[in-house]
């Protein structure tokens, strides 16, 4: 097992680790000097990195997509974690473990899957069941399905990513079908389940993730729709009015025509499948920010472009709101009170005394009433009404 991970990197020490390259560029210094910029990753995270000197002896030796081992210093620059490389070498394949370099869901691919057939099953409709289950047990999808990320970048950008994007669509559609009643539960089933089918075949994931050739070119709505037009055919009778249903919710799926879609939501389920997949797209895309964002101290994230907002880092800013209270608190312990203050042994009573007000010569030389508590600060205003009333004397 590789150590350490981009996720347990502290900032401005020297570290040896290896990473995978996602990006690699020769770039030129002002002098004319040839330098490198890259980016690099393992399971926990990514980061970008710079390599400025002795860069002529290793820059042709690797390649993106290759694994390397680098030691160098981790720094934070511009709100942003950044490596600086000093040495770096190609790892061959026997010195690597892919585990250890590629994001995977939390969850077991297998059990979600098990449990996606599981919510198939409860389709009540014969011929979106029967959709369904065509394509969850075809040889040259279900492997795919299992191990596709549902994004290159945005959100459940992890092997596994897609089923579990899936498995928490479903789940939200049976929650939002329960509050509105006249929703068809199937259709937002079927919605969930087809929807980015055709991220299998849009992306690539062997190593890094990125776009085949036919995702550049056609997107994953259109591959989408290839990819089932055999499908819905070989159901007997599946009724043409119920696939155009099922294609529009695909093609309409990310909402705007600037976002992508075809067509805008032309029904309920529709639209509603729209705004599902946006929030849960959007709640993962936060969560995933605000876990990797480790080796930016503060309250805040950098910069999330995937969101375009940086985001709070709500434990930790409740928890300077807290350990602020606590101060507080210990503070004003600290500082007795009046009633917590130690009363002296009492003596015998003082001889009587006029009230001061009434006679004044029986006060002190000093003008003070020693048997009577301090008086309080006189305020500004306080001494201006004393002035006030001894000029009306």
């Amino acid at each position: 097992m590789k150590s350490p991970y981009i996720g347990t990197l502290v900032p401005n020490t020297v570290v040896t680790a290896q990473f995978l390259v996602l990006s690699k560029e020769i770039r030129q210094k002002k002098s004319g000097e040839p330098y490198l910029s890259l980016h690099l990753s393992d399971r926990t995270g990514e980061m970008e990195a710079k390599m400025w000197d002795n860069v002529g002896e290793v820059m042709y030796t690797f390649d993106r997509d290759d694994f390397v081992k680098v030691k160098g210093i981790v720094q934070v620059y511009q709100n942003r974690a950044q490596f600086t490389v000093h040495k770096l070498r190609r790892l061959e394949e026997h010195e690597i473990d892919f585990a250890d370099y590629f994001p995977c869901s939390d969850r077991d691919t297998e059990e979600m899957f098990a449990e996606l057939q599981g919510i198939v099953e409860g389709v009540c409709n014969p011929h979106l069941r029967a959709l369904l289950q065509s394509v969850l047990s075809d040889p040259n999808i279900a492997p795919k399905f299992k191990l596709a990320p549902a994004a290159k970048n945005i959100h459940h950008a992890c092997r596994g990513g897609l089923l579990e994007h899936v498995l928490s669509l479903c789940n939200l559609g049976r929650v939002v079908a329960g509050h509105y009643k006249t929703v068809d539960l199937d259709l937002l089933i079927t919605a969930a389940v087809l929807h980015d089918i055709g991220k299998i075949e849009e992306l690539t994931y062997a190593r890094s993730f990125g776009y085949s050739t036919e995702g550049q070119l056609l997107g994953h709505i259109v591959i989408a729709l290839r990819t089932l037009t055999s499908k819905f055919d070989a159901i007997p009778g599946f009724p043409a009015r119920l696939r155009t249903l099922v294609e529009h919710m695909i093609i309409s799926h990310h909402g705007e025509l600037e976002f992508g879609s075809p067509k805008v939501p032309g029904f309920p389920e529709a639209l509603l499948f729209h705004q599902l997949d946006t929030l849960d797209s959007k709640m993962e895309a936060m969560r995933h920010a605000l876990k990797r964002d480790t080796l930016i101290e503060g309250e805040f994230t950098g910069w999330v472009g995937s969101l375009e907002r940086v985001l709070l880092k709500k434990d930790r800013y409740l928890g300077s709101v807290a350990s602020a209270l606590v101060k507080v608190d210990k503070s004003n312990a600290a500082a007795p009170t009046p009633e917590t203050v130690p009363e002296k042994p009492k003596e015998a009573p003082a001889p009587q005394v006029a009230s001061p007000v009434e006679n004044v010569e029986t006060r002190p030389a000093d003008g003070r009433d020693w048997n009577a508590r301090p008086p309080e600060p006189i305020t500004p205003f306080g001494q201006k009404l004393q002035a006030v009333l001894q000029s009306r004397k």
